[in-house]
């Protein structure tokens, strides 16, 4: 499996906000002077050095101001109960909202319960599902304020399996816990699986109109952006792939053909979401298949997308079959955000085995991306970007509780300015 955490491995299962209360800025403030007295000589930072590190300088998307390059990627944890999210989320966002990246994005959310990977899937379709968010995200932004994003997605032939650690298996509509899966064309991700039904003009209205209640309820939580998952052979990216889109109707055949449910769906959510609010498009750069989904496809999809208003596209790969052979290895996906960057002017998020600070440096410093997203790196290593910081002699935010923990060689790494 490739080792980006939103997975594009078997079944590539895609694996602000209020500030710190005022009141508690001078205690923070005195607290890192204090422990930064009689320290050894080491990395102090200098503003016009800092800013010779491509990855902690500023950017914007759309009207969303970001610190710095680093995006905290989507990353499914299948632990939520009816589509609501539960208190493991509250611990994953929460350690993650203190990171120091520049952008928290919420895991793959179905925009309806037959959209989920899993029955553990975050969902955002109802009332029930949009206040668990709620519970979740006022507590998170109680101690951080990070923006905050969401990636809406629809599963489609994808949908309806076992969580990964008990197998990641298909579950059949007629046993607990599945459902009839839906998608372009009835051909089943692997042989031997229940087929989805082909969706009709029903259907896709249907689906398109839950991406747009979807993306309300985002603007109605207040989050900072909303990203559509476009990749991993979910839903959208099968429409976009002749492997699974089999069509002979509009929908289907033709590259134009395969893209426009595709930038309906963009075009419907962009619409509904306030022109200050970025709307953003995850996609795969190629199949890694004979055939498939590529990248000239690709950049004419992004190209589509940014004459609509796209705000930015972050570009992932794989997941649409399980005949992928992927060249593994760091900077695996770059070449691919490479390509795209060089033919749009939208900011362009390069993801995929991306750990080391100069690797990271080197990505947006050459301009092969403009941000890159990290998640296993994270989930390994949640405080990466302030040790990237240190490495770079930059700065990062860090909460009030943890000063204290600036290391002695370090004595500015934290910015305490409130």
């Amino acid at each position: 499996m490739p080792p980006d955490a939103t997975g594009t491995g078997r079944r590539s299962r895609a694996w602000r906000a209020p500030v710190i209360p005022a009141a508690a800025a001078p205690r923070g403030a005195a607290v890192a002077r204090s422990f930064a007295r009689d320290q050894p000589a080491g990395c102090k930072v200098d503003k016009e050095k800092s800013a010779l590190s491509a990855l902690f300088t500023p950017l914007r998307v759309g009207t969303l101001e970001l610190a710095n390059r680093i995006v905290v990627a989507p990353m499914c944890q299948y632990s939520a109960v009816d589509g609501c999210m539960t208190d493991w989320h509250l611990i994953h966002l929460g350690h993650l909202a203190l990171s120091g990246a520049a952008l928290l994005t919420i895991e793959a959310t179905a925009v309806l319960p037959e959209g989920r990977i899993t029955y553990a899937d975050v969902g955002l379709w109802d009332d029930a599902t949009e206040a668990a968010i709620a519970r979740t995200l006022a507590s998170v932004r109680r101690w951080s304020d990070m923006p905050v994003a969401i990636q809406l997605a629809h599963a489609g032939r994808k949908s309806s399996t076992e969580v990964p650690w008990k197998g990641e298996v298909q579950i059949p509509p007629d046993h607990a816990n599945g459902w009839q899966t839906v998608a372009p064309s009835a051909v089943p991700y692997e042989d031997g699986e229940h087929p989805p039904v082909a969706l009709d003009r029903d259907g896709l209205a249907r689906i398109r109109d839950a991406f747009v209640a979807a993306a309300r309820r985002a603007v109605r939580l207040g989050l900072d952006a909303v990203q559509l998952h476009g990749a991993h052979g979910y839903l959208l990216h099968q429409f976009l792939s002749p492997l699974s889109n089999r069509r002979d109707d509009e929908y289907g055949g033709s590259l134009e053909n395969r893209m426009r449910f595709p930038l309906e769906v963009f075009d419907a959510v962009r619409a509904a979401v306030p022109a200050d609010r970025p709307v953003t498009m995850r996609v795969s750069g190629t199949d890694w298949v004979e055939g498939g989904w590529d990248i000239g496809q690709t950049i004419a999809f992004a190209q589509a997308l940014e004459a609509r208003g796209c705000a930015a596209v972050h570009v992932s790969s794989g997941g649409l079959t399980p005949a992928q052979r992927i060249p593994v290895g760091p900077s695996y996906q770059v070449p691919l955000a490479r390509a795209v960057k060089q033919a749009t002017r939208m900011p362009v998020i390069a993801v995929g085995l991306i750990t080391a600070f100069d690797q990271a440096e080197a990505i947006v410093g050459t301009g092969d991306a403009d941000l890159i997203a990290l998640a296993r790196t994270l989930l390994y290593d949640p405080r990466w970007p302030w040790h990237a910081a240190a490495h770079f002699c930059a700065q990062v935010k860090a909460p009030d509780q943890y000063l204290r923990s600036q290391p002695r060689q370090h004595r500015d790494l934290f910015d305490i300015g409130h």
